[in-house]
């Protein structure tokens, strides 16, 4: 098993997977593939059920503290401080809890919440639309199970990031920039690489706040982090976008009238109760939801020791182990989150798989796969910084490529170099 700690303790040499999808798959216990549709409901109800008890108990932050400073006993500023901290809690927990509901959006969007598509399409379609996030953006004439022919209600981006995780060519998100792209010249030739990467920290972390807060709409309207042969304006919205085909355009409008319903749903919110108690219920929990998606799925896709490959050395099989597991926020992921980021290996293997046997599927295939299986027990926020420093750019050579970091180095070779 490849544990990634740091740049050090990553593997200095990388072979290619030799083993096929169906050998993998067969290292897998058959009922690690069965989906209960009951138990699924009640994670789905469990969530909703939290949401609506943070939402009730936020209700009385500001009541109960505002009363608390009519008492002499209490210095006026003790109530406000303690006010603004629930708050805080508020908006930890209720974020947490919204990006559970999307992580089951993603699940129905995979067919791995039931086997009824109807069921799934309709959660999916609710709780990714209350979370602005367009649910119908695939092909739903392909299959997303134990093979790359995906068959699914999923974002065609989606699916064919799946279908083409780690393809330098066809991937559609976290696609690496190289060389030329950053105008950087080829190794072996004199460089100061200070002259590109040489940002202070304060204006590192401004960006990587930017990142945090904006990449997932810019993701969304703009195809940030996409593929770059794909026109400007490309985007999820527009039904005649180069991401969907003719067939798909129906369906894309169908997620645009979702969001526009929660578009007529926020209005009406704000006129009744008032832009601040939209944007303290709501608004910020659903901040908190970008955050933890975008530094969820940039921490399982960037990484000093992932492998991006061309046409030639690209498979599947090899894709899909191409991202890190990661125990995220422990406990707090694992519960309100549904183990998205702790289990996300095998979910780029078998995406139809429901998250509640991650933990034994992913045991099975580190069984099997060995050090091709990447864990890091890095503390995230930690890890977020470091990749974010070190992950600057990949070589325009190569059929296996690793990033390099600001000094232009990699912490790991291919066996083919």
């Amino acid at each position: 098993m490849q544990t990634v700690h740091s740049a050090s303790d990553a593997l200095s040499l990388y072979t290619p997977m030799p083993w096929s999808l169906k050998e993998i798959r067969a290292a897998i216990p058959a009922r690690c593939f069965q989906r209960d549709t009951w138990r699924s409901l009640l994670y789905l109800l469990r969530d909703l059920f939290m949401a609506a008890t943070f939402w009730a108990l936020a209700s009385a932050i500001d009541p109960f503290f505002l009363e608390l400073r009519e008492y002499p006993a209490f210095p006026s500023f003790i109530p406000t401080i303690l006010r603004w901290f629930a708050w805080c809690l508020y908006w930890w927990f209720q974020g947490l809890v919204f990006t559970g509901v999307w992580v089951i959006g993603h699940e129905c969007g995979h067919g791995a919440f039931s086997p009824h598509r109807k069921l799934n399409d309709t959660i999916g379609f609710i709780t990714h639309s209350f979370l602005w996030t367009p649910y119908f953006r695939r092909d739903s004439s392909m299959c997303l199970s134990s093979s790359p022919h995906l068959n699914t209600s999923w974002k065609i981006s989606h699916h064919r990031h799946h279908i083409s995780h780690a393809s330098m060519e066809r991937d559609e998100v976290y696609v690496p920039k190289t060389r030329s792209d950053l105008g950087i010249p080829p190794p072996g030739t004199d460089f100061v690489y200070e002259d590109i990467f040489g940002d202070t920290p304060i204006f590192t972390l401004l960006m990587l706040l930017r990142q945090q807060l904006l990449a997932f709409p810019a993701y969304l309207l703009f195809n940030s982090s996409g593929q770059k042969h794909y026109p400007k304006w490309t985007n999820h919205f527009t039904p005649n976008s180069i991401l969907f085909t003719k067939a798909q355009r129906r369906a894309v409008i169908i997620s645009n009238l979702g969001l526009l319903g929660m578009v007529v749903a926020v209005r009406k919110a704000v006129l009744k109760y008032g832009a601040s108690q939209v944007i303290k219920y709501y608004g910020i929990p659903w901040l908190a939801v970008t955050h933890w998606f975008i530094m969820i799925t940039y921490l399982h896709h960037t990484d000093p020791v992932i492998p991006h490959f061309r046409a030639k050395e690209w498979n599947f099989q090899r894709g899909a182990a191409a991202t890190v597991d990661r125990p995220f926020l422990g406990w707090q992921g694992n519960f309100f989150l549904h183990s998205v980021a702790r289990y996300h290996v095998i979910h780029h293997f078998f995406p139809k798989m429901p998250f509640y046997h991650g933990k034994e599927a992913t045991e099975a295939l580190k069984a099997f796969i060995g050090e091709y299986y990447a864990f890091s027990d890095k503390p995230v926020f930690r890890a977020l910084w470091d990749n974010y420093n070190r992950c600057q750019f990949v070589d325009d050579e190569g059929d296996i490529v690793f990033y390099r970091d600001k000094k232009g180095e990699s912490v790991v070779k291919t066996s083919l170099q």
